[in-house]
């Protein structure tokens, strides 16, 4: 019988093959890239993602990687700081928001993936189509190199630019986004507490993001849809000092940025498949709800779709069950956590992001200063934040042959 393809190795294609996998289920995962080293990849692993990784006993391994721990959510805003969130109160067993480069977090779950004779990872592997059979049912994915593989299911977990969510015409609702997002890194001075410099710093002048990853920072400065061109018109020395004039920690490491080659573009979308599957294929991750990185929370819908997933159908695959009638049960599962959470980003980007970059936000907002004065008003946005709507936990089966 043929495997199970994933197509994608970001965290909803790594988490469902791993999980598809240690349930007996035969998976063939396709990774265009040779390595998982992108620097655009988000790094906030959330306390419910954490907590999928300690129900299945990886907690602890997972967290011997390099990672900031982070509890509690701070923001200078014109001029001050303001805390905002906090999880320290989480009822699960991290309460932290793990900064850990993403391509940590993937080499970690290949590795656990590939103690199962059933996991099947090909890097440098680009799936370009599909295939059908005489029904019209997706039979397969074709390959750059000209080669075609057949499969029980395909899984697309190929993100926002997805190939397969194309070829299969699933239906694509675009809900905009006002950004685009400049990343970059800093390195830290010798001596410097990092914690000098907020998550988030906004300001008259824009928005810039420093995530911290032991010896730099990985940066983003949020940017007018479109708005690349003239910035880099204007050169390199002005954009060192526009970041300098909103974030002045990062003064000390800004000449680390010696021209826009040091700079990558990622061009935000905010858009969903008003229907995620078809016969042969199912959806997930990117592919079927791209998020903007507000609340850096892509990565833990991702993971939550390929828990879904792999709950609903890996005993069933595992069996020798037909997938088709299960598929739309995992849109089901995840359509309203998705469409709640990416309805709390528009909000975001129409009372804060768009203000800003307009120049237009003149005083802390009521809602930051309530925040910031009541403490217990911070477990609020530090629950959605770090558990998201409609948590998954794992219910997929561990395969007898491998205990």
């Amino acid at each position: 019988m043929p495997p199970v393809i994933i197509v994608g190795g970001g965290p909803a294609g790594m988490v469902a093959g791993l999980l598809l996998a240690r349930a007996g289920v035969r998976v063939t995962l396709l990774e265009k890239h040779a390595d998982f080293l992108r620097d655009f990849r988000g790094d906030t692993v959330h306390p419910s993602t954490l907590e999928l990784f300690n129900e299945i006993g990886l907690l602890e391994e997972l967290l011997k990687e390099p990672h900031a721990a982070i509890d509690t959510m701070t923001l200078n805003l014109l001029g001050g700081r303001y805390t905002i969130a906090t999880m320290k109160h989480l009822p699960v067993a991290a309460r932290f928001v793990a900064m850990m480069p993403q391509w940590d977090l993937l080499d970690f779950i290949a590795g656990q993936g590939k103690r199962y004779p059933t996991f099947d990872l090909r890097m440098s592997t680009e799936a370009t189509g599909l295939t059908y059979d005489a029904a019209n049912r997706v039979s397969g994915v074709t390959l750059a190199s000209g080669e075609a593989l057949a499969a029980r299911l395909v899984i697309a977990a190929d993100g926002r630019r997805s190939v397969l969510r194309d070829a299969a015409e699933l239906p694509l609702e675009d809900l905009g986004a006002p950004m685009d997002v400049l990343w970059f890194r800093i390195p830290v001075p010798a001596g410097m507490d990092m914690s000098e410099v907020a998550l988030g710093t906004i300001d008259k002048g824009g928005m810039v993001v420093a995530i911290p990853r032991g010896d730099y920072w990985q940066c983003a400065q949020i940017i007018e849809k479109g708005g690349f061109a003239p910035i880099e018109a204007a050169g390199i020395a002005a954009f060192r000092d526009r970041i300098v004039a909103i974030a002045p920690g990062l003064a000390a490491g800004i000449d680390a940025i010696r021209s826009f080659d040091d700079v990558k573009l990622l061009s935000v979308a905010l858009d969903r498949l008003t229907r995620w599957s078809r016969p042969g294929l199912l959806a997930i991750g990117d592919a079927a709800h791209a998020m903007s990185p507000v609340g850096g929370v892509g990565i833990n819908l991702a993971v939550q779709d390929a828990v879904a997933a792999a709950n609903i159908l890996a005993a069933p695959l595992a069996a020798g069950a037909d997938p088709d009638p299960l598929l739309a049960k995992v849109q089901d599962r995840r359509w309203t956590p998705t469409t709640r959470m990416q309805a709390i980003q528009r909000f975001a980007h129409q009372r804060v992001i768009e203000p800003m970059l307009r120049g237009e936000i003149t005083r802390v907002p009521f809602a930051v200063r309530l925040l910031d004065a009541i403490p217990l008003l911070r477990r609020i946005p530090g629950r959605i934040l770090g558990l998201g709507f409609g948590r998954q936990h794992v219910q997929s089966p561990l395969a007898k042959d491998f205990q």
